[in-house]
């Protein structure tokens, strides 16, 4: 990891645009782990699922209606599907969170503040891709794609999150980690006075 941290000093030293370039590059390699857990993790997680269940129609919230994606793509998707997938972008997510934190952005922020703000934001794009994903698993369905149309509507909504994700994190973790070296030298220094 010592490269890694050369290259974001060389990164930072050129100045602001090339840092958050280089960040943006950072950031695209771990959206790229969420990409692949969001769009593969469905079918580990529904394989211990019952058809039936797979199947089952839902509704709540008025928002996520399982008739509603049927009447919309005239091929149904069910409860078990709708957990499959959320479930799979939530792990994403979290993931994604704490090494974006942690390896892209060097945050110093303090976790227990942004990591409740992250969570709305989460919710609420975890929410859309709820509603979205399966009107998109129908559509790909009804063109013939069934084999992998939990795959395809995985990926479009992952780069949705992932063009709305880098400036939201860019703001939350703006804070640098101290420099071990700086922190120790500040505390040498009243030391030295003396």
């Amino acid at each position: 990891m010592a490269k890694l941290k050369d290259i974001d000093n060389a990164a930072a030293s050129k100045g602001k645009g090339l840092e958050t370039l280089w960040q943006f590059v950072k950031f695209i390699v771990v959206s790229l782990g969420a990409f692949v857990i969001q769009t593969f993790l469905p079918y580990l997680i529904k394989l211990p699922m019952s058809e039936e269940f797979l199947m089952r129609p839902y509704s709540f919230l008025g928002l996520f209606d399982s008739e509603k994606v049927l009447l919309a793509t005239g091929k149904p998707t069910g409860l078990g599907l709708f957990i499959a997938l959320t479930a799979a972008n939530i792990i994403a997510q979290i993931v994604s969170f704490f090494i974006n934190k942690e390896k892209t952005f060097n945050s110093g922020a303090n976790t227990k503040v942004v990591f409740p703000i992250y969570i709305i934001f989460t919710v609420a794009l975890i929410a859309f891709s709820a509603w979205l994903q399966p009107f998109l698993v129908g559509f790909f369905n009804s063109k013939g794609l069934e084999s992998s149309a939990i795959a395809i509507s995985g990926a479009c909504c992952g780069a949705i999150q992932f063009f709305l994700y880098f400036p939201v994190d860019k703001i939350l973790f703006h804070k640098k980690k101290e420099d071990k070296t700086e922190t120790a030298e500040s505390e040498e220094t009243p030391a030295e006075v003396k």
